[in-house]
C-alpha cells in the first residue's frame, strides 16, 4: 500500500468514454511553424490593486508584517478583487495571437489516443478508468479478460449539473468483482461522496456515504467494507479542521452509514493513540486471515502498523496487535497469507524488501529478500506467485519479482528500455499488469507471465499516433552550490541550435520523496515543435536517490531544493540551450516553494515563472486544509526551529519592493481543498505591488476547478494553452 501524499496530484485526474474500435494510426495534423515573437498586444488597463491591511505577528521575538492577511478570510472584497484579477488575466491571455492555435493543437494531441490507468483484476474481470479521445473525463469500465468488450460502469459526463463537472476520485472492486465502491466529487473539489454499484446489473445501490474523501475502501467480504470518513463540521469551522481526527468504519451493505461502527482512528481504540493529523486506514487482503490497521503520520513516509484476525473484528473492541512504529521506518506493506512483506529504509536509505510472519511479527528477525543496493525500491505488490517490486535505477523504473517458491529476486526484462510507471497485482491471481513508457515513447500496458517471468503487450492501449520522432531526451547533471550533482532531464528537438535563444520551460517539484520520472505527455509536443525546450529538475527533496535524497531537501535542508533548481537553470544557460531572457521556471503545489524561492532569490535568472496552486506563504501553511499534515515535511511555527525553517522557504515574505521580478503567471482553483486559493492571491498582490520590471503578474482563477486532480480534459488543455501562450509572449524568440 503506497502512502498518500496530500499536496501531490493523486491517482485520478480527469477524462474518458466507451472506447471506439481500434483504428489504424494516422499522422497528426502538420505542426505549426516555429513562431517568431508576436507583435505586442494593445496595453490593457492594470489589474485591480489590492489594499494593504497590515497584520503584525511576533514569532519568538521576531516581528513579521503581513500586508495581505485579510485575503485569508472569505469576504465580498476578496471575491470582487479575485474576480477582477481573473478578468484581467483572461483579457491579457485572450489577447495573445497564438492562443487559438495552441488550444486547437493541444486538443488534437490530447485526443489522439486514449489514456488508461493500469487495470485491477478480480478473477477474469478487469476494472479500470480510461479517458477515450471523445470524452472530457475518465470513466470507470469493466471487461471480461484482456480481449473482452469494454462496458461503462460510471460515466461522470452524464452526472454533472448546473455547469459543474463531476470526476471519479477513486474506486475499489470487491474480492469477486460483484461490487465496485467509488468516490465522486464536483468541480475538482475532491470532497467525495462514496457510492456502491452492482457490476452485473449496473445498478447503483442505496449505500451512499458523504465526507468520504479518499476513503481507502477495503472490502472485508462481499457484503461489507472498511472506509475512512471525515468528521461532520459546522460550515464556519476552520479550514485546517477539515480532515483531522478521521475514523475508519465498517459498513455492511443495506444498512444506515450513519450507524456504522468505528473500528479504528481518532479516539476509537483504547490504548491506541491516533494523532489528530494521522490518517487511519484499515485494509483486508483477499486470501489472508489478517487485517491491517495503519496510521499514516501526515506526509511522513514511516507508518504505524497493527494487525488483527478477520474473525476478531469487533468495532472498537477489535484486539489490534502492534507490529511497527515510525522508528522502524516501514514505508510500504503487503500481506500474503500469514506473511507481511514490507519496504524499510532502516539502515537502508534506498530501501530493502523484508518479510515477517504475522503470527509472530518480530521485526528484529525479519527475513531480507532484496537487500539495499544502488537502485531505489519504490513499492511492492503481491501476486499469487510472487512479490513484484518496482525499482528506480538511474531515473528509470525497473521491475523485479521474488517468487514465493524460491525467495530469490529475479529481474523482469522490459522491452525497448521503457520505464515502469505502475505495477498492479492480486494476491489471489498469478502474474501482474504493468504500465511502461518513456519521455518519448507512448505508454503500453503489459502482462507478466507468472510461469516464465516474460512480458507481453496486452494491447489494451492502441499505438499512439502522436510520435516524438524528432525529439530527444538528454540526461545531464548540474552542480549545486554545495557541489551536489543534480539530475536534469532535457527534452528538445533533435535539430535545436545551441545558440542560447531557445524558449525553455524548466519544471520541478521535489517534496515528500516523490520522484519526477520519465512520462510520455503528448501535449508537450505543442511546445517542443515550436522550438521550445522542456526540462525537469530532479532536486533534493524528491526520491530519485531514495530517502537520503528526500532528507536532503526537507525541514532545515529544504533550501537545498531551491539551490538545486537554480543550479539546473544555470546549467541550461551555461550549455547555451537558453538564456535568462528565454528561461521560465515552473512549480506546482509544494513545488511553489521551489519556484517561489528561485525567483525571489535569483530573479535575474528567469524571464518568466509559472506557479500552479503553489505553497508560497509557508509561515501560514498550517492554516490551509492539509497544513496540519505537512509539519513533518516543512516544520511548524509552533517551534522556534520550525519558524526559522518556514521563514527560509516563504517566498511571499521574500518579495522585496523595487526588485525587477520576472513575468509571473499564478493559477488557482476556487475549489482547491489542499492549497487554499488565498496563497496564490497574496503572492500575486505582493508581486504586483513590488516588481519594478514592468512585466505582467497574472492571477488565473478557475471557478469550476480545484487542485487539478479532478480537472476535466478540456480544463487541462485550456490551462496549458494559457501557460504556453504566456511563455511565448514572455520568453519566445
Amino acid at each position: 500500500m503506497r502512502r498518500w501524499i496530500p499536496i501531490l496530484p493523486l491517482a485520478l485526474a480527469a477524462c474518458a468514454a466507451e472506447p471506439p474500435p481500434a483504428a489504424p494510426a494516422q499522422p497528426m495534423l502538420p505542426a505549426p511553424p516555429v513562431a517568431a515573437t508576436a507583435p505586442p498586444a494593445p496595453a490593457l488597463p492594470g489589474p485591480p490593486v489590492a489594499p494593504t491591511r497590515e497584520v503584525r505577528d511576533t514569532y519568538f521575538g521576531q516581528v513579521v508584517v503581513d500586508p495581505y492577511r485579510w485575503m485569508e478570510a472569505d469576504s465580498p472584497d476578496l471575491a470582487a478583487w479575485m474576480k477582477g484579477q481573473a478578468d484581467y488575466a483572461r483579457g491579457a491571455l485572450d489577447a495573445r495571437p497564438e492562443l487559438a492555435a495552441l488550444r486547437a493543437r493541444l486538443k488534437d494531441l490530447d485526443n489522439a489516443a486514449p489514456r488508461m490507468q493500469t487495470p485491477v483484476r478480480r478473477g477474469r474481470a478487469l476494472f479500470y478508468v480510461e479517458a477515450a479521445p471523445s470524452s472530457d473525463s475518465y470513466k470507470l469500465y469493466t471487461r471480461e479478460g484482456l480481449d473482452g468488450p469494454a462496458r461503462v460502469l460510471v460515466d461522470p459526463d452524464a452526472l454533472g449539473k448546473d455547469g459543474k463537472h463531476v470526476s471519479i476520485d477513486y474506486f475499489t472492486a470487491s474480492p469477486d468483482g460483484r461490487l465496485v465502491a467509488y468516490g465522486l466529487s464536483e468541480s475538482g473539489s475532491e470532497m467525495s461522496t462514496l457510492h456502491v454499484l452492482e457490476v452485473k446489473s449496473g445498478k447503483v445501490l442505496p449505500d451512499t456515504i458523504d465526507r468520504a474523501r479518499y476513503a481507502h475502501v477495503s472490502f472485508l467480504d462481499e457484503a461489507s467494507f472498511f472506509y475512512r470518513r471525515n468528521r461532520k463540521l459546522a460550515p464556519d469551522a476552520p479550514a485546517n479542521e477539515r480532515f483531522v481526527k478521521s475514523r475508519v468504519y465498517l459498513h455492511r451493505m443495506g444498512t444506515d452509514p450513519d450507524a456504522d461502527p468505528p473500528v479504528f482512528g481518532s479516539g476509537v481504540a483504547p490504548g491506541i493513540p491516533v494523532p489528530d493529523d494521522g490518517f487511519p486506514v484499515v485494509a483486508a487482503t483477499p486470501g489472508s486471515p489478517w487485517v491491517l490497521a495503519v496510521i499514516d503520520h501526515g506526509v511522513q513516509p514511516d507508518v504505524t502498523l497493527y494487525a488483527a484476525k478477520r474473525s476478531e473484528i469487533a468495532g472498537d473492541k477489535t484486539p489490534w496487535r502492534k507490529i511497527a512504529e515510525p522508528a522502524d521506518e516501514i514505508v510500504d506493506y503487503r500481506v500474503k497469507g500469514d506473511d507481511l512483506y514490507f519496504l524499510s529504509h532502516h539502515g537502508a536509505p534506498r530501501f530493502q524488501l523484508q518479510r515477517v510472519g504475522l503470527k509472530k511479527p518480530e521485526l528484529g528477525h525479519a527475513v531480507t529478500l532484496i537487500p539495499p543496493g544502488e537502485a531505489v525500491l519504490s513499492w511492492a505488490v503481491a501476486g499469487a506467485d510472487a512479490i513484484y517490486v518496482r525499482t528506480l535505477d538511474a531515473g528509470v523504473g525497473r521491475l523485479r519479482r521474488v517468487p514465493f517458491t524460491t525467495g530469490k529476486p529475479e529481474d523482469v526484462a522490459i522491452p525497448g528500455g521503457a520505464s515502469v510507471e505502475d505495477v498492479v497485482a492480486s494476491p489471489t491471481l498469478p502474474g501482474a499488469l504493468i504500465k511502461v513508457a518513456s519521455w518519448t515513447t507512448a505508454p503500453q500496458i503489459l502482462v507478466v507471465d507468472a510461469r516464465t517471468g516474460k512480458v507481453e503487450d496486452t494491447r489494451l492501449l492502441p499505438p499512439s499516433p502522436v510520435a516524438f520522432t524528432d525529439i530527444v531526451a538528454d540526461e545531464v547533471k548540474a552542480k549545486s552550490e554545495d557541489g551536489t550533482l543534480v539530475p536534469l532531464s532535457i527534452l528538445r528537438r533533435r535539430d535545436l541550435p545551441l545558440d542560447g535563444r531557445s524558449p525553455t520551460w524548466l519544471r520541478g517539484y521535489a517534496s515528500y520523496g516523490s520522484s519526477e520520472e520519465p512520462e510520455f505527455e503528448p501535449k508537450r509536443l505543442a511546445w517542443l515543435e515550436r522550438g521550445g525546450v522542456v526540462a525537469v529538475c530532479h532536486a533534493r527533496g524528491g526520491g530519485e536517490y531514495g530517502e537520503e535524497w528526500h532528507q536532503a531537501g526537507k525541514l532545515a535542508t529544504k533550501p537545498n531544493t531551491v539551490a538545486d533548481f537554480v543550479a539546473c537553470a544555470r546549467k541550461l544557460v551555461d550549455d547555451k540551450i537558453t538564456s535568462p531572457a528565454h528561461l521560465a521556471g515552473e512549480g506546482f503545489s509544494a513545488g511553489g516553494i521551489l519556484i517561489g524561492g528561485a525567483i525571489t532569490a535569483h530573479p535575474e535568472i528567469f524571464g518568466a515563472a509559472i506557479i500552479h496552486g503553489g505553497m508560497v506563504n509557508a509561515l501560514r501553511f498550517e492554516e490551509i486544509p492539509i497544513g496540519p499534515f505537512n509539519t513533518s515535511e516543512f516544520g511548524s511555527v509552533k517551534t522556534e526551529a520550525g519558524f526559522k525553517m518556514l521563514t527560509a522557504i516563504d517566498a511571499y515574505h521574500h518579495v522585496t519592493s523595487g526588485v525587477a521580478y520576472p513575468a509571473v503567471l499564478l493559477t488557482t482553483g476556487i475549489k482547491d481543498p489542499r492549497v487554499s486559493p488565498w496563497q496564490s492571491a497574496k503572492m500575486a498582490a505582493r508581486l504586483q505591488a513590488s516588481s519594478a520590471s514592468g512585466k505582467p503578474v497574472l492571477l488565473r482563477v478557475a471557478y469550476d476547478d480545484g487542485h487539478g486532480n479532478g480537472s476535466s480534459r478540456s480544463q487541462q488543455q485550456e490551462e496549458l494553452a494559457d501557460v504556453f501562450a504566456f511563455l511565448l509572449w514572455q520568453i519566445g524568440k
